[in-house]
């Protein structure tokens, strides 16, 4: 990883689909680079319509959390005084690391943690279909299966970074 890097250094998210076309971008700020996670500050600056969401409304607050080795990232919502509003996680690739740009791979499955730590796995029937439709490979589901128990141990667990939604009911 670069090691140039500081706090407020600008970062380009890029998600793409199994195929390698980009899906969406946006920018963020580097907040903390520890081992091989990242820490980013990000803000919402269209408005964007979501399945599960709804409409989140441009100018929403994230924290969003990426791994250069694991199979899954997450994006903290944060109220407008800053305490958690939820957090969203996506199965995906490891991101890519280069030149500012963090890429990964979107692999459909999502899952929705509220404040008192409920869940629920998203998405299951959209990356069977497109497991089909873009072959995924079997370590890429069998990886992706093993991501969403990692992150339902780490809900149950109460490990980082959903230690503080339990301060929030």
């Amino acid at each position: 990883m670069n090691t140039t890097l500081h706090a407020g250094s600008p970062i380009t998210i890029r998600v793409l689909k199994y195929d390698g076309r980009e899906y969406r971008s946006w920018k963020a700020r580097l907040r903390e680079v520890r081992d091989q996670r990242l820490v980013l500050d990000a803000e919402f600056d269209v408005e964007v319509r979501h399945d599960s969401l709804g409409t989140i409304p441009k100018g929403t607050r994230t924290i969003e959390y990426y791994w250069l080795d694991r199979w899954y990232n997450m994006f903290q919502f944060l109220r407008d005084d800053g305490r958690t509003r939820l957090f969203y996680c996506n199965i995906n690739t490891p991101p890519a690391w280069e030149g500012g740009v963090l890429s990964y791979v979107d692999l459909d499955i999502d899952i929705l943690v509220e404040p008192d730590l409920s869940y629920q796995v998203l998405d299951l029937n959209e990356f069977e279909i497109n497991a089909k439709q873009y072959g995924y490979s079997d370590e890429t589901k069998r990886k992706a299966h093993a991501a969403v128990e990692e992150l339902k141990q780490m809900i149950e667990g109460r490990q980082f970074p959903f230690v503080e939604l339990s301060d929030l009911k």
